[in-house]
């Protein structure tokens, strides 16, 4: 449960610094109010049984970025699809694997 902002602000950061101790790709992000609920929201769906999300806007956004925290907030992998020209069902099928 959330007692306040500031203190799910101080917990946002210490998981964007745990993160970025154990990443190749370190995030360097301002943790503003919005950004913050987004991630709430992001854990949450995750946390789901089979949980999921279209996540939609432009780009720079911040999407990818709130989904890495929120994936490495419930100990989950991030994984990436390459999509090529030469990308096909199999392939698909194999990413699902």
């Amino acid at each position: 449960r959330v007692e306040s902002t500031e203190t799910l602000g101080g917990t946002m950061n210490q998981f964007l610094d745990d993160y970025n101790a154990v990443s190749s790709k370190p995030m360097k992000l301002v943790l503003f109010l919005f950004a913050i609920e987004h991630v709430c929201r992001l854990t949450r769906v995750l946390q789901m049984p089979r949980g999921n999300a279209l996540l939609a806007g432009v780009g720079g956004s911040g999407r990818q970025s709130a989904t890495r925290l929120a994936a490495h907030i419930c100990e989950m992998d991030v994984f990436t699809i390459e999509v090529s020209k030469s990308y096909s069902m199999s392939d698909w099928r194999e990413d699902l694997k």
